[in-house]
């Protein structure tokens, strides 16, 4: 089985997946967002066929520590997926993590516009990692 990374937004959500042993995290996709239910629909068709068992979302969390409104609409959403797919969701800050896979990426693909299409995938990935690293 393997652990799903989220990078959630309110237009783009950025995925990134475990290998198997859920050692390493890679960018798999940027999801552009069509309404709720679609986007429902399209992960939990996603924890399917990948065999998720596990999903780590970052949470948008201010300077300070405090959520916002972002927050509130990614929990909101996370939990709604969480009825459907019945796996558990674990929360961990994303705090600098866009920033990070900017510098990353930048290091890679001079073109901004290809950066920009792979940020969220890869910001997923940050979270998702950080997450896996911490939990040995």
């Amino acid at each position: 089985m393997k652990a799903m990374g989220i990078d959630f937004g309110l237009a783009r959500i950025g995925i990134a997946l475990s290998d198997e042993t859920k050692f390493l995290a890679s960018p798999y996709m940027t999801y552009r967002r069509k309404n709720e239910q679609e986007d429902l629909q399209f992960f939990e068709n996603l924890v399917k066929t990948q065999k998720v068992d596990e999903i780590v979302c970052g949470l948008p969390l201010n300077m300070q520590g405090k959520e916002e409104e972002i927050a509130f609409k990614t929990r909101e959403f996370m939990m709604k997926l969480k009825d459907i797919v019945n796996i558990d969701i674990t929360y961990v800050d994303e705090r600098m993590s866009s920033i990070m896979a900017e510098d990353i990426l930048k290091k890679t693909e001079k073109d901004w516009r290809k950066r920009k299409e792979k940020l969220d995938s890869v910001s997923a990935s940050i979270i998702l990692q950080d997450y896996l690293d911490m939990r040995r």
